[in-house]
């Protein structure tokens, strides 16, 4: 894989910072809009690892500020349909796309990041990472890496564009957790979830997460974009998170 030209580096950074502006001005006409409330930079040389699911600490989030996550896409409807929600409340999420899905659909993948979102990484295939021999799974996270990559700007280079990985189904190894470390790529576990791999109506599972939102009293959330019952209750979700004064956090990685 070939290093980029750094010019184009600065470029692809400076149109996804003109992109976030962009979707911010687009709801201007929604003066009721919930709206991102601040952007943390998350450096993996300080931040190695974040999320109280999985890890000892997580991000350094205010009561009531939430971190909006998505898992596994991106899937044509139900990402355009998160996608849609997201841009009405004028909000940024992170997502972490599944390689091979990215390749099948590079048009989601851009519109993610068009929309001012940071795109992640979630592995290629989706396997669980700590069933598999480590060289096997580092293959398969920069396969991922790889894929995304090559979707989003038209080719991969030897690191991937966003420090921030995410385990499938959390199933990670202190091996390959070291190993990530040692690239300096964050990883995200998640403090709350949704809960929405368990087949349910938008509205039970709207209120199974309200209920442990109220609880943890903020946090990084979890969420799948490839499931029709998320995309369904995520309108309702963020006129809650505006009507109870939570508040939006966009998590990004330093500059190149």
């Amino acid at each position: 894989m070939s290093v980029p030209n750094p010019l184009l580096l600065a470029f692809l950074l400076a149109a996804q910072a003109a992109a976030a502006e962009t979707a911010q001005q687009h709801c201007s006409g929604n003066p009721d809009a919930l709206s991102t409330s601040r952007t943390i930079v998350v450096d993996p040389a300080t931040t190695p690892r974040v999320g109280r699911k999985q890890f000892p600490a997580t991000l350094p989030l205010a009561d009531k500020e939430v971190v909006l996550t998505f898992d596994d896409g991106p899937r044509p409807g139900t990402t355009s349909a998160v996608l849609d929600a997201l841009r009405r409340e004028c909000v940024q999420a992170t997502f972490f796309l599944v390689g091979r899905n990215a390749a099948a659909h590079p048009e989601l993948a851009r519109r993610e990041l068009a929309e001012g979102h940071t795109v992640a990484y979630h592995s290629f295939r989706h396997p669980l990472l700590d069933r598999m021999k480590p060289q096997a799974a580092e293959a398969e996270i920069d396969r991922g890496f790889a894929a995304v990559d090559t979707a989003l700007y038209g080719h991969a280079a030897s690191r991937p564009q966003t420090p921030f990985f995410r385990f499938p189904g959390f199933a990670s190894t202190p091996h390959l957790l070291d190993r990530l470390a040692a690239r300096h790529i964050a990883v995200f576990g998640a403090d709350l979830w949704a809960g929405d791999w368990t087949p349910m109506s938008p509205h039970r599972e709207l209120h199974l997460l309200l209920d442990r939102l109220r609880a943890a009293h903020g946090g990084i959330i979890l969420f799948h974009d490839t499931k029709l019952q998320t995309a369904v209750m995520l309108p309702a979700f963020l006129r809650f998170l505006k009507a109870e004064g939570y508040r939006v956090v966009h998590v990004v990685a330093p500059a190149a």
